[in-house]
């Protein structure tokens, strides 16, 4: 009996002593196991590698909070989980708590709250519910508000999108949770910024009307103007912005940005190829022209092709146009303007994931040509229902009404593409401009990445005629919709300058998994059974046999 007592107590001692061993081992080598099918819960590289690199706290206020539908109460579940990874990877930098805006001791104290969460990129947004058959309208907020330092930085969670369900905005808004708050973050404590040109001196956007794009970019980037005339080294720069010239590049400075993109620089071209304004499309019998940059022939060694022509869409932004009188007042009606298309389809890459609908103003159609070497992605689609008017391109407000529907036949049309690769050099094979140095002239590129957008306007915003301000790049000044072309171009920008780097995370997927209705409703009553009944009937079974087994045993005893 001492024998078998001392044995138990040395297999307790073991037990223990093999548990203390786990979990030392448990805390030297950190793992966590996801087992969904579309590893929702795993944290992007890129993300757990700026989570590790925080030296200071980071406080996350998130202000979805109170009581919400079952929808945002899987948003909510979704930032929490998010915030908790953040949590574990920063080892417990980043703190986060929750905060109700609705519960503010007086209606005045909620106001002026709501107000600063306004003022710090937060807003409200009105959700309409049914509850006990009534109709109850709440303000909720699925935004967050970061702290580092002393700084703040606020930033939307929940994303809309144009003709898109309310459950599948909710489901993309879930998988661009990693990305948002990853993002925001870096904006924040980022002390090594990238540098991006602006190249200028060719008619390119003026300050005002790229005031918004521009702003967005000082807030993640160092942003210089960059002038391809001065012989100044442009090689140091991460990537150029080169946005709606009007005039001709000289072979000098096409040489110079040449040799930027054999040395691997990145380039973002936004470029017109037809001009037209709307100030003169209500005259009589006014004609876009069209523009010589001189970039067509680099571009097309390349590998693309901007055509002298304008697209059409059905889908598209609306214009006031005047369509008769009322008591000799004009009246006014707002009609779709299919030189305006709103581009909603778009390729599957971590630029244009879950974009919204982005506002293209007299966009032409690119084409490409062959280029060894260059992988060419479009990036940007029209919708089905289109048509290219070739030059010259008649523009005026009347032809609306002659305007056919069944015209629209083109399918749709690229508009913007991603090229990457190794390019060939313009000059190579050729003499370069007089007066340029050879020296150290290269025919080919070190791998790099391009994008061209046949629409300079994407990066215009449109200026408020009352007080002259600058609006949000993207904000329709007639319909009050703000459409997505920041976000979208400022995704081109972090793709060019870190295409391994945080813009990874916008590749999370979140499947939505329905049940299906018909089948649900087919099948209904043999589900039923099979949950309800079956088990009671293995129980039964179960203690019949147990019956019989111990009759069985003790019956001979």
């Amino acid at each position: 009996m001492a024998s078998r007592k001392t044995g138990d107590w040395l297999l307790f001692a073991n037990g223990l002593v093999l548990l203390v061993l786990l979990n030392i081992m448990a805390s030297l080598y950190f793992f966590r196991i996801d087992l969904t099918e579309e590893k929702r819960y795993t944290i992007k590289p890129a993300t757990k590698q700026l989570l590790n690199e925080l030296d200071d706290e980071v406080f996350v206020e998130v202000y979805l909070a109170g009581e919400l539908n079952p929808g945002f109460k899987r948003f909510q579940k979704s930032i929490l989980e998010t915030l908790e990874e953040f949590k574990i990877y920063s080892h417990n930098k980043v703190q986060f708590t929750v905060t109700d805006p609705a519960t503010a001791a007086s209606e005045k104290a909620r106001n002026e709250f709501q107000a600063g969460l306004a003022q710090k990129g937060v807003s409200g947004m009105r959700v309409i519910d049914t509850k006990d058959g009534e109709r109850v309208e709440k303000i909720v907020f699925p935004g967050a508000v970061i702290s580092y330092g002393g700084f703040e930085n606020g930033v939307m969670l929940f994303k809309s999108k144009l003709a898109t369900t309310s459950q599948e905005v909710l489901n993309q808004s879930i998988e661009g949770v990693e990305f948002e708050l990853a993002n925001a973050i870096h904006k924040i404590i980022n002390v090594n910024r990238k540098k991006i040109g602006l190249v200028m001196g060719h008619g390119e956007l003026d300050t005002l009307k790229f005031a918004s794009f521009n702003n967005a970019l000082f807030e993640q980037y160092n942003v210089f103007k960059v002038n391809l005339a001065k012989k100044k080294s442009i090689l140091n720069y991460n990537a150029l912005i080169i946005a709606k010239p009007m005039r001709v590049f000289s072979e000098p400075e096409k040489l110079s940005l040449d040799q930027y993109i054999m040395n691997g620089g990145k380039v973002l071209f936004m470029l017109d190829r037809m001009e037209a304004n709307m100030d003169s499309a209500s005259l009589e019998n006014y004609f876009a022209r069209s523009i010589e940059t001189n970039l067509e022939d680099q571009l097309f060694k390349y590998g693309v092709r901007i055509n002298q022509d304008l697209v059409q869409d059905r889908f598209a932004a609306k214009y006031p146009v005047v369509i008769g009188k009322v008591s000799d007042r004009p009246e006014i009606m707002q009609m779709e303007w299919p030189f305006f298309p709103l581009i909603n389809h778009y390729t599957d890459n971590s630029i244009t994931k879950n974009m919204d609908a982005t506002l293209l103003r007299f966009a032409s159609s690119i084409d490409t040509v062959k280029a060894i070497g260059v992988k060419k992605t479009p990036l940007l689609f029209t919708s089905q229902f289109t048509r290219k008017l070739g030059n010259p391109i008649k523009v005026g407000i009347d032809d609306l009404r002659k305007t056919k529907p069944e015209s629209f036949v083109g399918g749709q049309i690229p508009v913007a593409y991603l090229l990457e690769g190794q390019f060939t050099s313009l000059y190579k094979n050729r003499f370069l401009p007089e007066g340029t140095d050879s020296t150290g002239f290269k025919s080919s590129s070190k791998p790099t990445k391009l994008i061209v957008v046949a629409d300079g306007d994407i990066a215009r915003n449109e200026v408020n005629p009352r007080n002259n301000q600058a609006q949000l790049l993207g904000k329709d000044l007639f319909s009050g919709y703000t459409y997505s072309n920041q976000d979208l171009l400022l995704n081109m920008v972090a793709y060019l300058t870190d295409e391994n780097g945080l813009i990874t995370a916008r590749t999370k997927e979140v499947k939505i998994r329905p049940l299906d209705k018909e089948k649900l409703k087919k099948e209904r009553v043999y589900w039923q059974s099979l949950n309800l009944v079956v088990p009671i009937v293995l129980l039964v079974i179960f203690g019949i046999l147990r019956a019989m087994t111990r009759k069985r045993k003790y019956a001979n005893f």
